[in-house]
């Protein structure tokens, strides 16, 4: 359980209805930030050198501020951390950025120094002193980028990915699941740091941080993804009491009645007993195009978006990155049936305004998408049609690192699937469909949650005896995937609120007419997306459990 520790002064959380939000109370001082970077720098703060320390803000991240630091000694960035979770996330974040550097080939940002304790200085705020990662992000080159790039960048993810799998215990990744770097006892410098206490928006976003939940490490999925349903259950039972109309009471009931029959099936999907504890990996869920930094050529530079990076389950590692998650279209878009934006755009309608002053600092005007006369519907469609293609280039490339990825893939499905159902249950989107998902899976019928998503399920006709549903896939013969993944970046993306897109046009459910679907599945460019008291009988199985075993656990 979570004892509320450190200073989280700065922070506030808002609701903008479709979940809460961070907000800085106050800003921090860019010359408060110059002080703290000569110090960790050591450059001498004296007025003849003020020239040799530049802050500029860079970017602005879902709970952390990001400035650039020019200095003589070469070109540094800042994270400063909300305390969403005071220590662990900050913690976390250094200890994982320093093994990835130290046991792999995958180019991260080197971590100079860090700060886990908020007021320890003139800054008032966690932070974290990072090398500059050269290049730019892959989204804004990739409409200039060469099929061949493309590939390659592609078949290099895979080999990173790969690597991820023996990182950490000397080459056999990691067993629980959890950040790195938490536990109290850790050492951030540790050759071979084990996980702990998991940072998660899913678990530390608004109320959830005082909740009285387990935070890990968690020996299995399965107590990993009961934690998660407990949250659920007790926001809305929280919110089920609190309710001022009958819209709220129907909606939190519904979510309720949802999160429980998940709970009933987590035992049926995922052995409650696993001894020794569960193989478990460092896992990039937010791996899109603007996370991956490229330069002139295409050639990937570094791999940044690495807080709350956490040891996962292995069978989360058996999705498709995200940049390349996306609805499938198998017939390349033909750029003469498209409209030229000059014909669409209404000039009667307001248009964003792309002046300098309303860009960040450090964005250069080579930032700027260009859209070469077309509407942006010809390049979503246009990256779709790359994503299908690529994603059989990474499967491949993964089956050639990992002869047994079809297995691995395999075993994975229904277990990806259900970390979808469960990540969405608690949300406005598609809770109805969730529920259809839930019920056949309970009836014993092996569908694809993206396609109830897509498509919806018939109800069985007790009439006539059941009803066939409108699709189904078998998880004993797995392809892959042409749509979103099962768990998308909804339970684990920066922004820790699940909004998935599928494909597809069937029509959403909403619990009341003024929500309004976001779509973080969307397929442009550099899009990534960016989460029962009575304890079932114990099953004992091995952490690698595959679908036959599954099947009969359900039987």
């Amino acid at each position: 359980m979570r004892s509320p520790t450190g200073n989280r002064d700065g922070l506030i959380w808002d609701d903008n209805g479709l979940g809460p939000v961070a907000r800085w109370t106050r800003q921090p001082n860019v010359d408060a930030i110059d002080r703290v970077c000569r110090r960790a720098l050591r450059i001498d703060d004296d007025d003849a050198s003020r020239d040799h320390c530049v802050v500029k803000l860079h970017a602005n991240g879902e709970f952390s501020k990001i400035y650039s630091v020019n200095t003589i000694r070469g070109k540094f960035m800042m994270r400063i951390n909300l305390p969403v979770d005071p220590r662990n996330k900050t913690r976390a974040e250094a200890t994982t950025l320093r093994l990835v550097h130290r046991s792999t080939d995958i180019p991260v940002p080197k971590v100079i120094a860090f700060q886990d304790f908020a007021g320890q200085d003139e800054l008032g705020f966690e932070w974290l002193l990072m090398e500059a990662v050269p290049g730019k992000p892959a989204y804004y080159r990739w409409r200039k980028m060469t099929d061949a790039q493309k590939e390659a960048l592609t078949k290099k993810v895979a080999e990173f990915h790969s690597q991820l799998f023996r990182c950490g215990n000397l080459g056999r990744g990691f067993r629980t699941i959890g950040s790195l770097g938490t536990s109290p006892d850790s050492d951030s410098h540790g050759t071979n740091p084990e996980p702990g206490p998991i940072v998660d928006s899913v678990f530390f976003a608004g109320p959830r941080y005082n909740y009285p939940i387990p935070r890990g490490p968690f020996h299995s999925s399965h107590d990993w993804l009961r934690a998660y349903l407990n949250l659920v259950i007790s926001e809305h039972s929280t919110a089920l009491a609190k309710a001022q109309n009958q819209d709220d009471k129907d909606h939190a009931e519904m979510v309720l009645r949802l999160a429980r029959k998940l709970m009933r099936l987590v035992h049926k999907v995922f052995p409650s007993i696993v001894t020794p504890a569960e193989n478990t990996i460092l896992w990039h869920e937010d791996l899109s195009l603007k996370n991956i930094m490229v330069d002139d050529q295409g050639k990937v530079t570094g791999v940044i978006g690495w807080e709350c990076v956490s040891a996962m389950p292995r069978w989360m590692a058996c999705q498709m990155p995200a940049f390349l998650r996306g609805v499938g279209r198998t017939q390349k878009p033909d750029r003469q049936c498209y409209t030229n934006v000059s014909q669409s755009v209404d000039p009667s309608k307001p248009q964003p305004d792309l002046s300098p002053g309303n860009r960040d600092e450090d964005e250069d005007e080579e930032d700027s998408l260009d859209n070469e006369g077309k509407t942006e519907l010809y390049w979503i469609h246009l990256m779709e049609y790359e994503q299908t293609n690529l994603r059989k280039i990474y499967y491949d490339r993964m089956r050639q690192l990992r002869p047994e990825w079809d297995k691995e893939m395999e075993e994975a499905e229904l277990k990806v699937d259900f970390l979808g159902a469960v990540s969405r249950c608690g949300t406005q989107f598609y809770p109805v469909r969730v529920e259809q998902w839930a019920d056949a899976i309970e009836r014993k019928e092996f569908v694809s949650l993206m396609q109830v998503l897509r498509m919806g399920l018939r109800q069985p006709d007790k009439e006539a005896g059941g009803s066939t549903p409108t699709s189904t896939t078998s998880s004993a013969s797995f392809r892959p995937r042409d749509s979103v993944s099962g768990a998308g970046s909804a339970a684990f993306s920066s922004s820790g609120r699940a909004s998935p897109r599928p494909g597809g046009t069937a029509s959403v459910i909403f619990r009341s007419p003024q929500w309004k679907q976001k779509s973080a599945d969307d397929n442009r460019p550099g899009s990534s997306g960016s989460t029962s008291s009575v304890r079932p009988t114990p099953t004992t199985t091995s952490s690698s459990t595959s679908v036959a075993l599954v099947r009969t656990r359900l039987n």
